[in-house]
């Protein structure tokens, strides 16, 4: 491995360009700040590196005191996968929520909120939003981060956010290319697989990127999924035919690709970053994620190398290579003046996105009750840092609330021991995805059939209980809106 000085030549300063690394900490480390001088024109942010907003501008200012144009990104869905509100929940209901009240305008209006609050960080690209059609109910890692099931309600809400998020002055990169909904494996883990044709491709898990496409979206993150009826043997971010051929020439889209994390299973099990990431530049695509725990100076250099080294012997054109780190730099320079929102835009859309099913006069809580968190494994998008469910919010309202996180078959025995009699609240995640919790609502509505259910994922199962609320996503904001209905405030 070559150790290349600070100032070197074009080709260095291109690999560099192209990677865009997280790293641990609340502020910059020196190795980071090293490299940014070095032509490194990106970095990543995750909840790791935030504790507050005045300390992420902070971080922010940091960062450009090395480099002004530079590109700061941050994977913000609002909803269940947040990074600025990482420990206390998203201010924001995410996509299924917003899907289900189905308003484009209200969806803009959130979009463009989230926008400005980022932008007041100094974040300028957001890898969001997810443009992926919940077609598989059995998906692991999409699921309440889709905008829902249908292609067209999809495609219009895709385009209102990405039209809303850049109203502020930050980049949408719409994700994932060219569509993760139908899918049953987490490609954190393993590569999924889709077996659609091409004609239900282009109907529907392209119809959103064309809309995004259309409302100018400045980035589109690419899938780690095979999808034999496009390439039958490369991933799609390490597919010509379909980050060049098709992305770029029949759809017609000239801003950035950015990859996924390159250090995802689904890449780095079957070919290693290093190839994985020369493989994506040759491909089509001009950024390079780095995220999860890959966050240090080791990776940056092997990477970067990597790229370098391909040029020289000949596996990696050099034209491509600097295509790649132009558009990293274009997106760098652009910047568009930002748009106002009502400040508790996302509490208005979380309350409008709820469902409520009642079986008969559904009586509200006005005494403490117990609640019951039927709690699934996180995925790794969502991570386990940021908490979830409606206990706390419930709390301010209801004082004295109770809670208990059940997480196993033969937990409904325990819950009505806990609750005693107190009005038991359910609250699930994904029921449909998960038997266990199933037979634990089974027991508990047999035993208790006043119980009140909270389903904060996919509302997939037929609705039960006294009163059963789909919130259409675990964001703080839509516990505290279906808080609010429990206790008739």
């Amino acid at each position: 491995m070559t150790t290349l000085a600070r100032g070197t030549d074009t080709l260095t300063r291109d690999a560099l360009t192209v990677l865009q690394p997280g790293f641990t900490g609340t502020s910059a480390p020196d190795w980071l700040l090293r490299r940014l001088g070095e032509g490194l024109a990106s970095v990543g942010l995750f909840g790791r590196n935030i504790a507050s907003p005045e300390q992420l501008a902070a971080l922010t200012a940091q960062l450009r005191a090395e480099r002004d144009d530079l590109l700061v990104a941050i994977d913000e869905e609002g909803g269940d996968v947040t990074r600025l509100e990482v420990r206390t929940g998203s201010s924001f209901p995410g996509n299924h929520a917003l899907g289900a009240v189905d308003d484009v305008h209200l969806t803009r209006d959130v979009a463009a909120e989230l926008g400005r609050r980022l932008a007041a960080c100094g974040v300028n690209l957001n890898w969001a939003p997810s443009a992926d059609i919940n077609s598989n109910p059995a998906n692991p890692v999409i699921g309440v981060r889709s905008f829902g099931a249908d292609a067209a309600l999809t495609a219009r809400h895709t385009a209102a956010y990405v039209e809303g998020l850049q109203s502020a002055g930050v980049a949408a990169c719409t994700k994932h290319f060219p569509g993760h909904g139908d899918t049953a494996v987490d490609s954190h883990h393993a590569v999924p697989r889709i077996d659609a044709d091409l004609e239900t491709l282009h109907a529907r898990e392209l119809a959103p990127f064309r809309a995004a496409i259309a409302a100018g979206t400045r980035a589109v993150m690419s899938a780690h999924i095979l999808v034999p009826a496009l390439d039958p043997e490369c991933p799609a971010t390490l597919s010509r035919r379909i980050l060049t051929g098709l992305l770029r020439e029949e759809l017609g889209y000239d801003g950035l690709i950015v990859t996924d994390g390159i250090e995802m299973q689904a890449i780095a099990a079957a070919y290693g970053i290093e190839r994985g990431s020369v493989l994506a530049i040759a491909a089509g695509a001009d950024a390079i994620c780095v995220g999860g725990g890959l966050a240090d100076d080791d990776t940056v250099l092997r990477l970067r190398d990597a790229l370098v080294d391909a040029v020289r012997a000949g596996e990696l054109p050099e034209e491509r290579l600097a295509d790649a780190a132009a558009r990293v730099r274009e997106l760098a320079r652009w910047t568009e003046a930002g748009s106002r929102a009502a400040g508790d835009i996302g509490l208005i859309a979380a309350r409008r996105a709820l469902t409520l099913t009642r079986s008969g006069a559904y009586t509200p809580v006005t005494s403490a009750p117990y609640v019951a968190a039927l709690t699934p494994a996180a995925n790794i998008a969502v991570g386990d840092e940021t908490p979830w469910g409606l206990a706390a919010e419930l709390a301010r309202l209801v004082p004295g609330t109770e809670t208990g996180n059940w997480s196993a078959p033969g937990a409904a025995e325990g819950v009505l021991s806990a609750a005693g009699d107190r009005r038991i609240v359910a609250v699930v995640r994904d029921e449909h995805r998960h038997p266990w919790m199933s037979s634990t609502l089974d027991t508990l509505l047999a035993a208790r059939p006043d119980t009140i259910v909270v389903e904060m994922g996919v509302p997939q199962s037929p609705p039960r209980g006294a009163l059963h609320i789909a919130t259409h996503g675990a964001a703080r904001v839509c516990g505290r809106a279906a808080a609010e209905v429990i206790a008739g405030v």
